[in-house]
């Protein structure tokens, strides 16, 4: 019987190996909280082929919600996951021996717009008293920053709390999830919803919501999406963490350095219900407030700030240490090379 079950761990193995590997390529399963322009570099990096060259086969998975690509994570359903670092702080903060580590930074503001349902040529914050905004989930990125740029405006925030509207306040619901925000608010609910592109832009097409705001503009620097994976991962496959790295990297530099149009062409093949032109603007209102990090690397400053506005928004019982949750060794040494061509 041991050696059967042997024989059947070998062949398991083999099957395994197999579905790693693609005509020499190594398999990579990346989770996304979003499918958005927001993360326009990774896609270029997908579409021209940077992956490839660097001999990586990746294949993105949609897992709308950062709690969802943390699940995909533990399950080990997935290798890399895209996302806010609150999944990965919540989950070391819980005792997870095998905790998530985040590697790579990819944009570096809030990627939201404020949509209205009424067209405001001169909206001003001051619009926001007593009404509702939908949010998304609570204790997630967009949520959290959204309440960021509200206090920054001098705004009282409720969470989920309709009496702080009668007192000239703003109440931010959570009982939606992102994925559904949109839907949502074209049915009727809410005065104001936070929206990523081309979400956003469709919503304003289809004359069901007026963009407003932009939320990154307003909150300025966030380290907001990184990748992360396993701390074990990271250990067992650190070349092919490095080589995803400089993938993305490439990518990232292509984008900063090419006009949106053009950008816009090589990503469609990802957001075929949108024209060129509806991509090309969202790529432009991006590129407006710098969303993109130029280099990957997640620096400590950053990183606290983010925690910061974790405790503003009484989600983080305590703070985790910079230095267990980030890795910038792999990204320093990418960027490092590239200097010295």
């Amino acid at each position: 019987m041991k050696k059967i079950f042997m024989i059947i761990l070998a062949f398991i193995s083999i099957i395994g190996l197999s579905a790693c590997e693609n005509d020499g390529l190594v398999k990579i399963t990346v989770s996304e909280v979003a499918h958005s322009v927001f993360y326009a570099p990774s896609y270029v990096a997908l579409e021209k082929g940077y992956f490839e060259e660097e001999g990586l086969d990746v294949e993105l998975v949609l897992a709308n919600g950062a709690d969802k690509v943390m699940a995909s994570l533990l399950s080990k359903d997935a290798q890399i996951g895209l996302g806010g670092c609150e999944a990965t702080i919540y989950v070391y903060n819980q005792g997870q021996e095998d905790y998530c580590v985040n590697f790579a930074q990819l944009t570096q503001r809030d990627g939201n717009f404020l949509v209205s349902r009424e067209d405001e040529k001169d909206f001003d914050f001051s619009s926001l008293k007593g009404k509702t905004i939908l949010g998304g989930r609570r204790g997630g990125m967009p949520e959290m920053v959204l309440e960021y740029a509200l206090k920054l405006k001098g705004l009282n925030v409720g969470r989920d709390d309709e009496s702080v509207i009668a007192n000239g306040g703003v109440n931010v619901r959570t009982d939606v999830q992102f994925a559904a925000l949109a839907g949502s608010f074209a049915s009727g609910e809410g005065d104001y919803v936070v929206l990523f592109e081309p979400t956003a832009t469709l919503t304003e097409n289809a004359k069901q919501g007026y963009i407003v705001s932009s939320l990154g503009e307003i909150t300025g620097y966030i380290p907001y999406t990184n990748y992360f994976c396993l701390n074990s991962y990271l250990n067992e496959n650190e070349e092919v963490v490095e080589k995803f790295i400089r993938a993305l990297y490439k990518g990232v530099q292509f984008v900063l350095s090419n006009s949106s149009e053009e950008i816009a062409k090589i990503i469609h093949p990802q957001f075929t219900s949108n024209t060129i032109e509806e991509l090309t603007s969202c790529i432009e209102r991006y590129k407006a407030i710098d969303a993109w990090k130029a280099d990957p690397i997640l620096n400590k400053e950053g990183y606290e700030l983010f925690q910061n506005i974790m405790e503003m928004a009484n989600e983080l019982d305590k703070r985790c240490p910079y230095e267990k949750i980030v890795n910038t060794n792999i990204a320093t040494k990418v960027v490092n090379e590239y200097k010295e061509k």
